[in-house]
Parts: structure tokens; sequence; C-alpha cells
């Protein structure tokens, strides 16, 4: 009885280890889900060929266009007599502004006009005689140039008369009011300035490596801020591009005008703006998140059709804020690893999360 019972028990281990041993076979031909790390939770993308601009990125600030914005001062050392306006209130070309002691310009005024008179009389008096015989003919050409000259007094002083009461050169906004009633003025001191609203400029900072791929007619995109969150305002062309270094800022200014702006522009408040300066017809354009940067340079992941992520260097081209060009390193219809990209190893399974 003992004997049997140690027999079967022998038979029944004697199964179990075959059993064991065939079920190891299996799992060591297991499918290559066993054999890699598979990574869940990341996003593919397929590498698409269309065209694609090249972009360069400024911010820049709100400006009056040149011609369209006059800065006013007085003709001369006076005194402050009147106001008529003040900061941000709209005015018609030939308003008064600022006015001035007319006094001092009135006086000066005729005195100019009574030399002019005097040098008109003097002139023709040597003409006469220099005719006749009694003067030489350098006293007349001195008289010529002594009228010359009281002509120019007279007309410099009815200038500074009429610009004894400062006007608006043109219509717009007065945007600055430096004038203080009853104080004295130089002639160089800026006092007020008046812009054209609807002449506005977008001038944007530059560096001057990107500067030198910049041109004229190069249209631009204009925001409030950078991003995709920016408010629009609006498309236009770049009018001017510096050929010097802003001695200041260590940029090149870029001048944009905007045709159709979508709002009221503000002098002074800030743009951000996407200057085209190319269009690549046939570029190779991946998400900005399939970038991972390896070194000096970058990388992106490429699955194969087993799943399988394998680390491949590529260039970048031009960028935009949701894609980038890869120029060289990948083929339009391969698939890469956009978002976690940067948690993805060499020769992991892409695991694909269910819809």
């Amino acid at each position: 009885m003992t004997r049997a019972v140690v027999v079967l028990a022998a038979l029944l281990l004697a199964s179990a280890c075959r059993g064991a041993s065939h079920g190891g076979g299996e799992e060591s031909a297991g499918s290559p889900a066993t054999d890699s790390q598979a990574v869940v939770g990341v996003s593919t993308a397929v590498a698409a060929l269309h065209a694609f601009p090249q972009v360069v990125q400024a911010i820049g600030t709100v400006v009056a266009r040149p011609g369209r914005f006059a800065e006013l001062s007085a003709p001369a050392p006076t005194r402050v007599a009147a106001i008529y306006v003040t900061p941000g209130q709209l005015v018609a070309e030939g308003d008064s502004l600022v006015a001035f002691e007319r006094a001092p310009f009135d006086a000066a005024a005729r005195s100019a006009a009574a030399a002019l008179d005097a040098a008109e009389h003097t002139h023709a008096r040597a003409v006469r005689l220099v005719a006749a015989g009694i003067l030489p003919q350098k006293d007349a050409d001195q008289s010529a140039a002594d009228l010359a000259q009281a002509e120019a007094a007279a007309v410099l002083a009815r200038r500074a008369q009429q610009l004894a009461t400062l006007r608006a050169p043109l219509a717009g906004v007065v945007t600055r009011m430096n004038a203080v009633l009853g104080a004295s003025v130089d002639a160089n001191q800026p006092l007020v300035a008046v812009t054209d609203p609807h002449a506005l400029d977008v001038v944007f900072d530059v560096a001057p490596s990107e500067a030198a791929g910049i041109h004229v007619g190069d249209s631009v995109s204009v925001t409030s801020r950078e991003g995709q969150g920016g408010e629009p305002l609006g498309r236009g062309v770049l009018s001017a591009v510096g050929a010097i270094v802003d001695s200041a800022s260590r940029a090149v200014l870029v001048r944009a005008r905007l045709a159709h702006p979508t709002r009221p522009l503000r002098i002074g408040e800030s743009a951000f703006g996407r200057i085209e300066t190319a269009v690549h017809p046939h570029a190779v354009t991946v998400p900005v998140e399939a970038l991972v940067p390896a070194g000096d340079g970058y990388r992106v992941f490429v699955v194969d059709s087993a799943g399988i992520a394998h680390a491949r260097p590529v260039t970048p081209g031009a960028r935009g804020e949701a894609l980038v060009e890869i120029t060289h390193g990948l083929a339009a219809g391969e698939t890469v690893v956009t978002t976690g990209a940067y948690g993805v190893d060499e020769g992991v399974k892409i695991v694909r999360p269910s819809p």
C-alpha cells in the first residue's frame, strides 16, 4: 500500500515538471510586447508634406507714420499766454493750440518792415546815382546786398509773428502738451505734438542676423501679444528695413504698415509680429512637440510598423507656433511620437491610448 502511494506521487511530480517546462517554452517565444518596454499615454502624428512659410518673429511698438506727425515749438524765446487744447483732444487742421505773448513778435515785425522799406529806398537811390555816374558800381552792389538781408529779416519776422499762435498743421489727436500757462519757453523746446490716428505703423526690433533675410514688401501678421492667445490686429507689409543697427536696442528697426487694422491702434502699445520671409513649397512638417533636444541638435522618435520607437537625428528648419519643418532626417508619411516624446527611449513599444 505504501509502495503504491510512493509510485503515484512520483508519476504526478514528473507530469507537473513536464507541464512547467512546456509553459516556459511558450513564454520565451512570446510577442515583442514582452521583449520591449511598453509606453502608454503618448500621441503620434504622421509627417506631412505641404507649403510652409519661413517666419521671423519680433516684438514691436506702434508709432506715428512719417509725415503724419507734427511737433511744434515757439518761434523764439517767449512766454506762454494761452493754451487751447489738452492731450487726447481731436483737432482739425488750422485749429489753435498754444498762444504766446504777441507784443515782442508784433514789434519785431514792424521793425523789420521799416528796415526793409529803408533798404528799398537806399537801393533805388544808389541805382540812380550809379546810372548818373555820381557813385561807383560797388555802392549799388552793397545796397543790393543790404536790401536782400532786409527782405530775409522781414520774412522771418512775419513768420515768427504768425507762429505767435501755434496751429495744428494736420488733423489728428494731441498726443503731447508740455506748455504751462505763463511759463517761459525757448525756441528749441517742443511744446505740443499732433498725430494722425489713422496713419500709424508698427516698428519691430529684429536681430541683425534675421534682418538679412527680410525685405520691403514681405507680409506680416500682427497680434497684441505672442502666441495663439494674442488678439489679431491685422495683416500688412513691410514698408522699410533699417540699414543700420540701433545704438540703444542693438537691433535693426523694421517698419510695417497695416492695411486694415481690426481695431484702432494706440501710439506706444506693444505688438507681436510674424514676418513671412519665404515659403517652402514642399516642406516635411511635424508638430513642434515631436522635437527632442539631443546634444547640440535634435531628434525625433519614428514609430515603425510594429509600433517600436526608433530615435533618429533630424535637422529642423522654419518653425511656426504648432508645426516645424524638418529639412533632413525624416520623410513624409513616417509616424513620429509627439506628446510624450521626452519620456520615450530607443526601442520601446508605443501603445496608443484607447479612444
